[in-house]
């Protein structure tokens, strides 16, 4: 799937010169987090969200700093800070720097973006003009909307099956050596040591996705650690 086939094309949008007071009713208003910022030829100027009105002098939630972190932060990260608490338009407090994508883009780019940059919403551009924007519930809402994995249970042997897990897994650090691997009647019996129950959750999941696999069953272990004499 890409951006088109689950953004959002009707955007809320902020202007440059409206006050923080008229963005954040906006925001709770249309019941969003965020919206992008644009002027008044609708180019795409910034972002502003909840976060960039979290910290405010009007709701008393503006930062205090001991002073001696005041003293090692630089000037441009002190003026920054100033100008989020204080400002009164949305140019002054808005994120300037926005990740955008295209509406071909997959939404596995998408997912690494939000994942990478630490965001929950990307613009889509088409012809430098926005047409559309995704967020993380517009990731969501395709996940429920995705029919479940097709999954073909016609009987095999327990040969195969084992074999099968064994290659489902080949590659993953946390694999299972072949011989740990054992199926009896489509039941899988995992054996061996474990370094987190991470491990041992992913270990089970990916032997349940295996074709023929009626049921997982994990007889693993974390490494015995001997005392100190």
């Amino acid at each position: 799937m890409r951006a088109i086939d689950v953004m959002t094309p009707s955007v809320i949008c902020a202007q440059p010169d409206m006050t923080v007071q008229e963005a954040a009713k906006r925001l709770v208003d249309n019941g969003i987090s965020g919206m992008p910022v644009v002027d008044e030829s609708g180019a795409l100027v910034g972002i502003v969200s909840e976060g960039d009105l979290l910290r405010r002098v009007e709701t008393s939630t503006q930062t205090r700093n001991p002073w001696w972190l005041e003293f090692l932060s630089s000037t441009r990260e002190l003026a920054t800070t100033f100008v989020k608490e204080r400002g009164r338009l949305v140019g002054d407090v808005m994120t300037s720097e926005v990740m955008t994508v295209d509406e071909q883009t997959s939404l596995m780019h998408i997912a690494d973006m939000m994942e990478r940059r630490s965001i929950k919403r990307v613009p889509v551009m088409r012809d430098g003009k926005l047409v559309g924007i995704v967020s993380r519930s517009n990731l969501i809402r395709a996940l429920a909307s995705a029919p479940p994995p097709i999954r073909d249970d016609a009987p095999v042997g327990d040969r195969e099956i084992a074999d099968a897990i064994v290659a489902a897994l080949h590659g993953k650090r946390w694999a299972l050596p072949k011989e740990n691997v054992i199926v009896v009647d489509g039941v899988a019996h995992l054996w061996g040591m474990i370094q987190s129950d991470e491990e041992e959750k992913a270990l089970c999941i990916a032997a349940s996705e295996v074709k023929g696999v009626k049921r997982v069953q994990a007889h693993l272990a974390f490494p015995t650690i001997m005392p100190l004499m």
